[in-house]
């Protein structure tokens, strides 16, 4: 059984801010889950950082793609584009950036998983941000462009839309800084990334 190496690129929403520790956030339970399933060991690299947007990635992550040779790649980002106010053309660009970048490693299909932006203006904090509606109408432009060019690289493509929301008002759903999940909604969204992984990712541990 080989060691697989995994490498989770995106934002808070990747790094886990929110959850009581980096051990409930979605990669650490998918890599869990993996060796779980495998008995392979799995490295993770999360270079993630809160706030970061498709530039901040491509900036100061991107190059952990061709310094960590993943066998097993997610990518989550663009929340902070819309709270920064950054046009979806000018998203899209960036992330064509990052999915290429991903997609030159050449990996076996369902081995790199793009992932949608959770409808995050549902939450307390978000009217900080913006109207709610129009969050959502933004978050569900950006996520049609990243499905698209995720899927035209052959990525699998998950949407977490529905369970960011399928118990909110639960306690411990939403953290206590009324904006990131808890370590329940992290939980939700590893059980769905992996019913759409689990598959093509314990056969990587068989190469």
């Amino acid at each position: 059984m080989k060691a697989l190496s995994y490498l989770a690129l995106g934002d808070s929403y990747t790094i886990g801010t929110g959850a009581s520790s980096e051990s409930h956030n979605y990669p650490s339970i998918l890599a869990a889950r993996v060796s779980e399933a495998t008995g392979a060991s799995v490295g993770l690299t999360n270079p993630a950082v809160n706030g970061f947007t498709t530039q901040d990635l491509i900036d100061h992550e991107l190059g952990f793609v061709s310094q960590v040779k993943p066998n097993l790649a997610t990518i989550l980002v663009g929340v902070n584009d819309i709270v920064q106010g950054r046009s979806a053309q000018v998203y899209k660009r960036a992330l064509a950036v990052i999915y290429d970048a991903v997609a030159a490693t050449a990996l076996p299909a369902g081995r790199v998983v793009a992932i949608s932006i959770p409808n995050w203006s549902v939450v307390p904090a978000a009217a900080d941000f913006g109207e709610p509606g129009r969050l959502r109408h933004l978050t569900d432009e950006f996520n049609g462009l990243a499905q698209r060019e995720g899927t035209q690289r052959g990525f699998i493509w998950v949407d977490i839309t529905k369970v960011s929301t399928s118990r909110h008002g639960s306690p411990g759903w939403i953290s206590s800084d009324r904006l990131h999940p808890g370590d329940s909604q992290y939980a939700a969204w590893a059980d769905v990334i992996w019913e759409a992984v689990k598959k093509a990712w314990t056969a990587a541990a068989n190469d």
